[in-house]
């Protein structure tokens, strides 16, 4: 199992491209079910999720080919297996996306319960009650949903609480229904909106993109198209803490600021400059400190729960104390004992991590327990002094395309190590 070995002290800089959007990629692979001929997707990461969604198009009978653009071309039209294993979705949360899909395309689906990263109960009844509303009959069984239909029928959908994956999953299903699917209380993120202009573009109806409330009418077919993935607004975040944490000076090409406005926000009120073009971010804390931010996680477009943990180890170097409350996830600081380790000084009441800054780190072997978790990790590595050894890097293999390599290139002393 790799580790990650960081030597703390360098300040980063310099230019970094942004990948594709890991949370957008996914539910467009597996949106292309819905397409009756080929499908060409580019700007797509070479990530770990990645790797596991098309070896699952592959295992239903997709075709899948790499052209010399690096472009993804999915041919739907062979997809003859509508069962989903648990051997392939144990590690990926994601896998879910395919019910809505395989019901509204072939009219039954046979999907295994899903796995993903251990931050809390994120529960799948919407997603199946969403379906039942749309005429399916839904069963669960043996740690399998075992989903049939006919065609699906528009329904006007009140999801009790905002979901990103039910989102995708009904407006999905939707798609290709019978009639019109109101969905209120949707999700905004820009992974939402990213998907629904990917269906538009096969030639789907959806309404209200970017907004809580999406009107879909549904079409007989929707055809192949070429799409290009919108840039990972996480990576990208990650990368400008990286930046304020070492008081460096970084520009981020091949991104939208736009995706980043509450982020933003907040590295301002910690004490960064922020410039930002069309498609770039420039981050500069260079002779400047960092100030402790209070930070609140709330669905989009307010401050998103997958950047908590990287302004959380911003924190612990602020003078002063500071207050993060997760409302999104309940078990998303299992990163807060390692940080400790290397000398935070953070206290968690329930759902509220209180830090008092402190004035170094110190490197040490720390385990990382989830995505982000491992890239607050990296992060606080950056920053400690001496050697800091990250275990289980596998989580940041799902979500952060070549993550030494762009640390490095930042200017950071990181290097993989197999073991």
């Amino acid at each position: 199992m790799d580790t990650l070995v960081i030597q703390g002290g360098a300040i980063l800089g310099g230019e970094l491209d942004i990948s594709g959007a890991k949370n957008a990629v996914l539910p467009i692979l597996v949106a292309s079910i819905l397409a009756d001929s080929t499908v060409t997707l580019t700007n797509i990461p070479h990530l770990r999720d990645v790797t596991t969604s098309i070896e699952l198009l592959a295992t239903m009978g997709a075709g899948i080919t790499v052209d010399e653009k690096l472009a993804l071309e999915i041919d739907p039209t062979t997809v003859n297996l509508f069962e989903v294993p648990y051997e392939l979705v144990k590690t990926m949360r994601a896998s879910i996306l395919v019910l809505g899909p395989l019901l509204a395309r072939h009219g039954e689906a046979r999907v295994s319960l899903p796995g993903g990263c251990a931050i809390g109960s994120r529960p799948v009844n919407i997603h199946l009650d969403g379906l039942r509303a749309m005429g399916a009959d839904i069963k669960v069984e043996k740690g399998f949903i075992v989903a049939t239909a006919n065609r699906l029928k528009g329904a006007h959908i009140f999801m009790d609480m905002v979901t990103v994956t039910g989102t995708e999953n009904l407006m999905m299903a939707a798609a290709l229904a019978q009639g019109v699917t109101i969905l209120e209380n949707a999700a905004r993120e820009p992974e939402v909106s990213d998907l629904a202009h990917f269906l538009n573009a096969m030639g789907a109806q959806i309404e209200g993109i970017g907004t809580s409330t999406l009107r879909i009418t549904g079409v007989e077919r929707l055809n192949g198209v070429a799409y290009r993935v919108i840039p990972d607004r996480i990576e990208a975040g990650t990368y400008l803490a990286a930046a304020a944490l070492t008081q460096g000076d970084v520009t981020l090409r091949q991104v939208d600021p736009g995706h980043l406005e509450a982020v933003l926000l907040k590295f301002e009120e910690a004490g960064a400059l922020i410039d930002t073009g069309h498609d770039w971010i420039r981050l500069d804390m260079r002779n400047r400190l960092l100030k402790p931010v209070n930070i609140v996680t709330m669905p989009y477009p307010a401050f998103p729960t997958d950047m908590q943990a990287q302004f959380l180890v911003m924190n612990t170097l602020a003078k002063g104390v500071s207050h993060v409350k997760e409302t999104i996830f309940e078990n998303r600081f299992m990163h807060v004992p390692e940080l400790v380790r290397m000398g935070a000084n953070i206290t968690i009441d329930g759902n509220v991590a209180m830090t008092q800054g402190v004035s170094k780190l110190i490197g040490t072997s720390v385990m990382a327990t989830d995505l982000r978790a491992s890239a607050s990790l990296i992060l606080a590595g950056l920053v400690a002094e001496g050697e800091t050894v990250i275990n289980r890097v596998y989580h940041i293999d799902r979500g952060y395309e070549r993550v030494e390599e762009k640390f490095h290139r930042m200017g950071a002393n990181i290097q993989r190590l197999a073991t």
